[in-house]
């Protein structure tokens, strides 16, 4: 299949274009700038989901699109939300419109979120939790996958939703450069990229971690598993509790020396996010082989101590 890769340049982007590639796809790179594409692109097509034109261009002979292009900060999307409800609503919209246009029905995977969800009571969160985000990341992402949901129902496409919980690791020696999060944050810190760790309150807070190359696999079965008039949700995630103390106990362990933190009263957080991942475990097959907590910091270490992490 010929599959357009929105956001390819981006930490998660590398690693769908080089699963789709192993996989015996052919992934084509949409990017603002062509030097920034996966090597294991295919091909190249230049051009920015506020930008209908170039999109309409992109999708002519493609079969298939996983649409990553979008802006994911939280916080940021507190202080700002007009630029996020621009690219991630209006982005997709465009995205959309021009999959439409076509005469044969398109395949679309969408990189959606557990922030869709807010903060349920119930853990671990299923795909039945109600949509009640909490911040306008969380609510644009909410809008998108309604978007898609509604023109599936034409019949006009086949889509799916991937709900992503925290992704971390490295594919291909790209890190995550995103200090925002908290691994990629611990590990710079290590790295002497940054000074210190913000860490709220205890330290006890629970997440769900899971490795980047295997968030990149769940896109690879999805395309492949679309419908046309059928739009579907799954959460991606490992299920397993990982606290903030155990992510600094085993970075400590990976890089042989003390985490530098800084201890900040607690925040008003949810103190459990877990994944429900069972629905795309039976019905698209997914594992998560590479989601052990030292590994998603033993490949995030490597990438971002290696060559490859040269500044971009």
């Amino acid at each position: 299949m010929r599959v357009l890769v929105t956001g390819a340049a981006g930490y998660l982007g590398h690693a769908v274009v080089a699963a789709l590639a192993e996989r015996g796809h052919e992934p084509v790179a949409f990017v603002r700038d062509a030097a920034k594409a996966p090597r294991q692109a295919a091909a190249t097509a230049v051009g920015d989901v506020e930008d209908p034109a170039s999109l309409r261009e992109a999708v002519r002979d493609v079969e298939g699109v996983c649409h990553l292009a979008a802006r994911a900060r939280v916080r940021e999307s507190l202080a700002d939300p007009l630029p996020y409800w621009r690219t991630n609503v209006n982005g997709t919209l465009n995205l959309l419109g021009a999959l439409t246009d076509r005469d044969a029905p398109a395949s679309l995977v969408l990189a959606s979120t557990a922030a869709v969800y807010g903060t349920p009571t119930v853990q671990p969160i299923s795909e039945n939790a109600p949509i009640a985000p909490t911040n306008p990341y969380g609510a644009t992402k909410a809008a998108a996958d309604l978007a898609a949901a509604n023109v599936a129902a034409t019949g006009r496409l086949g889509a799916i939703s991937l709900r992503a919980f925290n992704i971390a690791g490295a594919v291909d020696g790209h890190p995550d450069r995103d200090y925002t999060r908290l691994i990629p944050k611990v590990l710079a810190v290590q790295a002497g990229l940054a000074e210190e760790l913000g860490v709220n309150g205890d330290g006890s807070a629970v997440r769900d971690f899971v490795h980047v190359a295997d968030m990149a696999h769940a896109f690879v079965l999805a395309i492949e598993a679309c419908t046309p008039g059928e739009w579907r949700a799954y959460n991606v995630g490992s299920g397993r509790e990982t606290s903030i103390n155990d992510v600094l106990a085993a970075a400590e362990q990976i890089t042989g020396r003390p985490v530098r933190i800084k201890r900040n009263p607690p925040a008003t957080e949810p103190r459990v996010l877990l994944a429900d991942s069972r629905r795309i475990r039976e019905e698209l097959g997914w594992q998560a082989p590479n989601s052990d907590l030292s590994q998603i910091l033993s490949d995030g270490w490597k990438a971002l101590t290696s060559a490859y992490a040269a500044p971009e």
